[in-house]
């Protein structure tokens, strides 16, 4: 992305009951509000979604910024046409006060009109402008603040909008891998600044344990299917993901204590399996999401509206024992284990392997040197030698070799990007000597995508199209060629936006809505893909791609508050029990966060105007200030 703004929410309010505050020339209309504030409504509804706008303080002044220079002038054109900043206070919303409904929230500042603004509007980078639209008064300065915008038209204040801000991540063209010897993925994580690698011959297993109540046992029967997947595979396990959870009734830490203590008796139930210390990953919680799903229906239906002390205090007794046929479910962990292929060679040194492969090759044992390259590049990818090494293996452009060079050409795109070029006209060749083969007409095509993605190469964009489509005569199953046809528009919208050309990009990112599912998408691709749609003012549709995922109890914790950052502003929504289940295990899985999103926007909230809404902030009140 090359920028970013925050979001607006536009606020209709019933003009009564002014604060006593200087409100300038403004005119505030009523009755016939519709008929005067007409022409700033059109300019608003005729407004490009692709057009945005937002407030920025710098030191005390405070700056409106928009990315659409011909819109504003549009907006602003005649005399009267103008802006006024609300200055809000975050103790408006204290836990132990009722804020008061008002029109005007905070300080108000002088108006800035039309001359003013056209005039003082300056660029700051590509397709940003910004001008000066008020100061914060000194004794404001030391406070969480956030600012409010009032539209003017012909001075009447034609539309209020509060800012928000949306966690915003670094948006990517979906992974599609290269073929080795058989598909193999990018690791892509989704934590910020996390470090890219790759999975060369690793794959990932999901179980899910019950314990007993009050023990941190676990059956052997239960742990059955995991340990004979364990004894007939010739994978190591690499590192372990373990999510506990605990039935809600009972005391927190209690439950807390039983969630470490179940964890660790698997970590070390699996670290018997070898001798390799296993990287282990544990977190728990109590398990409200099930809780809550699992009441529906029954006559506990009532407890989704109670806060939790307060189901706590009626889960004892009768009640208790009359739920266990519901909580005994709760009490589980979910075990991701991450495998590692066994590798024969694991022994030898660098230069051994590759002295073995080469020797290998030029007796055409290709068994031997397959399994010889592959013991090279994991060591490559544990960074153990450097890439170089892989232009030291002497695989003859033949026909016999293509498999292996195919492979050696793959990783080293995999590597480094850099290497773009050379592995796209290494494939060229290869795909003379193979014209028949799927693997190195599927890695062509990937590499040429993203080249064509970084402007590398030029690209004619109806025969990539074609040659795309045309992989299912070579074998490629039909979900890699949606996702790569997904990349492909995705590219396109973005050529699309450069050239404003808003009806092409909107045709593009309707296609990529359209057939998202047809692909099985990684977490990181979710995100990725959310943003995107946000990016280019299709918000409905992240909340579309990510809602169900947010039901889920072992939700990816960047996934579930991303959606959140989504839709906390949308008041029907955060008023369902549904949704109350997502806040729940959204405060399980990272109190801290959950709390954060109610900060001011300068520290990395959502918008503290969130409080507005009675429930969140009762939900706020009972978990973040204690």
């Amino acid at each position: 992305m090359k920028f970013r703004f925050l979001h607006v929410v536009l606020l209709l309010l019933s003009f009564s009951n002014l604060n006593a505050q200087n409100t300038f020339d403004i005119v505030f209309p009523k009755a016939n509000r519709d008929q005067i504030c007409q022409q700033c409504t059109n300019i608003f509804r005729q407004k490009p979604k692709e057009v945005r706008f937002s407030v920025e303080r710098e030191n005390s002044n405070i700056y409106f910024k928009i990315n659409d220079q011909q819109w504003f002038n549009t907006l602003f054109k005649n005399n009267g046409d103008g802006i006024a900043i609300d200055i809000v206070r975050k103790n408006r919303y204290d836990c132990n006060e009722k804020a008061q409904k008002s029109q005007i929230k905070g300080v108000l500042l002088e108006p800035v009109y039309a001359v003013k603004l056209r005039n003082g509007l300056k660029p700051i980078n590509e397709q940003q402008f910004r001008v000066l639209v008020g100061e914060i008064p000194n004794g404001l300065l030391n406070s969480d603040l956030e600012y409010n915008i009032l539209f003017l038209s012909n001075k009447n204040m034609c539309r209020y909008q509060v800012i928000y801000n949306l966690e915003a991540y670094s948006w990517d063209l979906l992974n599609m891998g290269m073929y080795l010897d058989e598909i193999t993925y990018d690791v892509k994580e989704i934590k910020p600044n996390s470090n890219e690698g790759y999975t060369l011959k690793n794959k990932t297993l999901k179980f899910s344990i019950p314990f007993k109540k009050n023990k941190s046992e676990y059956s052997h029967d239960d742990m059955a299917p995991l340990y004979d997947s364990l004894h007939l595979t010739d994978f190591n396990i690499k590192a372990i993901k373990i999510k506990a959870y605990a039935s809600i009734e009972g005391s927190l830490k209690r439950n807390i204590e039983l969630q470490k203590q179940r964890a660790n008796t698997i970590a070390k139930a699996l670290q018997t399996f070898q001798k390799p210390t296993i990287k282990t990953e544990i977190s728990s919680s109590e398990n409200w999401v099930d809780f809550f799903n699992d009441i529906k229906g029954t006559k506990y239906s009532s407890m989704s509206t109670l806060s939790k002390s307060e189901v706590k205090s009626k889960i004892v007794g009768t009640v208790s024992r009359d739920l266990e046929p519901i909580l005994k479910h709760h009490r589980k962990a979910l075990v991701e284990l991450s495998l590692e292929k066994k590798d024969k060679y694991i022994g030898m040194t660098p230069n051994e392997l590759l002295n073995k492969f080469n020797d290998a090759i030029s007796k055409e044992k290709l068994q031997e040197a397959n399994e010889l390259q592959n013991s090279i590049l994991e060591k490559v990818k544990g960074k153990e030698v450097s890439p170089s090494i892989l232009r030291k293996m002497n695989i003859p452009k033949q026909a016999k070799f293509a498999k292996i060079f195919n492979k050696n050409s793959a990783i080293r795109f995999m590597v480094s990007v850099r290497q773009g070029l050379v592995v796209y006209k290494e494939l060229q060749e290869l795909e003379k000597l193979v014209p028949n083969s799927g693997e190195v007409k599927y890695n062509l095509a990937a590499v040429k995508i993203i080249l064509w993605r970084y402007k590398a190469i030029q690209v004619n964009e109806t025969k990539l199209e074609n040659e795309i489509s045309a992989l299912k005569n070579y074998g490629i199953d039909t979900s890699l060629i949606s996702r790569m046809m997904i990349n492909f528009h995705i590219i396109k919208s973005e050529n699309f936006m450069r050239q404003r050309d808003f009806k092409g990009k909107d045709l593009s990112v309707s296609f990529i809505n359209k057939n998202y599912n047809n692909v099985s998408l990684s977490d990181y691709d979710y995100l990725s893909l959310a943003q995107f749609f946000s990016y280019y003012a299709n918000t409905n549709y992240s909340v579309g791609l990510l809602e169900e995922k947010a039901k889920s109890i072992d939700v990816d914790e960047n996934l579930l508050f991303y959606y959140l950052n989504l839709t906390l502003i949308n008041k029907e929504l955060t008023n369902q029990t549904n949704y109350r289940t997502i806040m729940l295990n959204a405060i399980n899985i990272n109190k801290a966060r959950y709390c954060k999103l109610f900060n001011a926007i300068e520290k990395g909230g959502v918008t503290f105007q969130l409080l507005e809404n009675e429930y969140l902030k009762n939900t706020y009140c009972e978990n973040c200030q204690e």
